[in-house]
């Protein structure tokens, strides 16, 4: 018994895009299907990461570092004003989203953190056990001390942290073997910051009076580089020049400021500069005078001493008889001169006359003390561009200055700066044109640029839509169409192949097929095999048609089964 069918019993397979791809790929081999597989997840997973990198918020870190940070009171203080933050696993910061941070952080200023855990005084509050020795309570008072002083150098404005090391000998009453005590400081700066001497000369004096005994030589203080920072005195005079330095910079810039004060209104805004030189004398001079005006004399003091005696002068032996009153005699009441003799008056017997005087002359004193930094001359130099003469047209042309306009603005100057003669200052003024399109001293903000203010903003989606779109064009779809291509060409193959067999049974093509012909004996593998066969042969031809195409199979025989109905 042959079985037949006519034409419409053989369904043909469609061929779509679907057909020719699933047709390529499994045209591949194992390997190039397990690695085309393996190519379109990465694909997908990098479209997936580039869509949530999105949609994610830019987290930074809260604070550089966390060293002297309690973790759980700033994530408490962040959870408590509803601040999105999450902790890195393998540094442990706290990151917080960018447009959040400075909030956080003004948040953490509030409740005084970030604040230090450096220990202070606080040691002595604890309750020390029974049996506590002496040592043990000199170095728990030494920690507190190293502790406060920590503390209060932190203080300053450019550090960040500070550990003070004390090293205190223990006291002796012998005198010879008493040693004086040491200190060391280690200080880390803010990162762009750095620590003036005179900041490191007060850290010195802090620590120096803070401990007795101490003296500021013998304090060391270093920074987290290892540099040495510690000022001595012999860096006393260095300093001092620098104090110098910065005073004359200073009275440079208040010259300056008059003379752009000055010649702005009149030249122009970013039509001239100037530069200013001050010799400075920092000498410090004191004078101490004495004169005396010869002209002018005057008594001061004056002694006399007058000194005279008269009488006869004292006779007689010398002894006990002389010295005895004389016997008693009759004194006349009226001396009388005898006959022919005349009183004579005696002569005294001495006479001393002594006179001191002193004068006094006309004396001046004066002490004179010179004032440092005294300005011994001032040199100003001003170069003024071309003025811009504009025309009736509206044309804008460049003049130079003339010289009767540059001495004008030569006598401004002097006026400003206080020009002396004596002291031989200098001040030239001069015209020069400036390079065209620069401004010195443009102080107008330049305007955004369009692309930094629309793009960068959306840079993460635009950057995101590129990644997906390469992916998409530069990767899924060259595979997508090599994979249908390859298909398309193994469904003509397996089509021009069936012909082929179709010819070789003498059917010349499915077009010159009737009903009465067409079997599903022939030549075709996918075929019956003919009548002459014997049945085991035609069996095993059906079970074969079966295992291979059972979809088509299944539609010839609904179709037998509709037709015999």
């Amino acid at each position: 018994m042959a079985i037949t069918a006519d034409a419409t019993d053989l369904p043909v397979k469609s061929k779509g895009p679907g057909g020719d791809l699933a047709e390529g790929f499994s045209s591949l081999n194992l390997f190039r299907q397990v690695g085309l597989m393996v190519a379109l997840a990465a694909s997908v997973a990098i479209g997936f990461a580039v869509v949530l990198w999105t949609q994610s918020d830019e987290y930074r870190p809260l604070l550089g570092r966390m060293d002297n940070l309690d973790v759980a009171s700033v994530v408490q203080v962040l959870e408590q004003n509803q601040i999105k933050f999450k902790l890195d696993n393998n540094t442990g910061a706290v990151l917080v989203a960018a447009d959040e941070i400075h909030m956080a952080r003004l948040k953490l200023a509030e409740v005084g953190l970030p604040g230090t855990k450096t220990p202070g005084f606080e040691l002595m509050d604890k309750e020390q056990p029974l049996g506590t020795s002496q040592f043990v309570e000199g170095t728990r008072y030494q920690r507190s001390i190293e502790g406060e002083l920590a503390r209060t150098i932190t203080s300053i404005s450019s550090i960040r942290s500070a550990r003070v090391h004390l090293a205190l000998p223990k006291k002796t009453v012998f005198v010879r073997d008493a040693s004086k005590p040491t200190a060391s400081v280690f200080v880390e700066v803010f990162a762009g910051r750095t620590v003036e001497p005179a900041q490191v000369k007060a850290i010195m004096n802090l620590v120096a009076s803070s401990v007795p005994d101490l003296k500021m030589a013998d304090v060391t203080v270093v920074d987290q580089h290892g540099d040495l920072i510690s000022v001595g005195e012999e860096n006393q005079d260095l300093m001092m020049a620098t104090k110098q330095h910065s005073y004359a910079k200073t009275v440079e810039e208040s010259v300056m400021k008059r003379i752009i004060g000055i010649l702005e209104p009149v030249v122009g805004d970013g039509k001239f500069r100037t530069q200013v030189s001050a010799d400075i004398d920092f000498t410090a001079v004191e004078q101490a005078a004495e004169t005396f005006n010869p002209d002018l004399p005057a008594i001061r003091s004056e002694q006399k001493l007058v000194e005279s005696k008269s009488g006869d002068a004292v006779a007689g032996i010398p002894g006990a008889l002389t010295n005895q009153p004389p016997a008693t005699g009759q004194v006349p009441e009226q001396a009388t001169p005898q006959d022919g003799q005349a009183a004579v008056p005696k002569p005294a017997g001495n006479n001393r006359e002594q006179s001191t005087r002193n004068f006094e002359l006309d004396r001046t004193v004066s002490y004179t003390k010179h004032q440092q930094g005294t300005l011994k001359r001032l040199t100003v130099a001003v170069v003024v561009d071309d003025k811009v003469v504009k025309a009736a047209d509206g044309t804008e042309t460049r003049q130079a200055w003339s010289a009767n306009e540059l001495e004008r603005l030569s006598i401004l100057v002097r006026d400003a700066v206080g020009f002396s003669a004596v002291r031989g200052d200098s001040v030239n003024v001069l015209n020069a044109p400036f390079t065209t399109g620069v401004a010195l001293l443009d102080t107008d903000i330049a305007p955004m640029p369009w692309w930094e203010k629309w793009i960068m903003p959306h840079i993460k989606s635009i950057a995101s839509v590129i990644i997906i779109l390469a992916l998409i064009f530069g990767l899924l779809r060259p595979v997508f169409k090599s994979l249908a291509r390859n298909g398309g060409n193994i469904a003509e193959e397996e089509e021009a192949r069936q012909l082929a067999a179709l010819e070789a049974a003498g059917l010349g093509g499915m077009e010159g097929v009737s009903d009465e012909t067409v079997t599903l004996s022939g030549g075709s593998a996918l075929l019956l095999g003919s009548s002459e066969q014997g049945y085991e042969q035609q069996l095993n031809a059906i079970k074969g048609l079966i295992a291979e195409d059972p979809g088509r199979v299944a539609q010839v025989v609904k179709k037998w089964v509709n037709q015999s109905e």
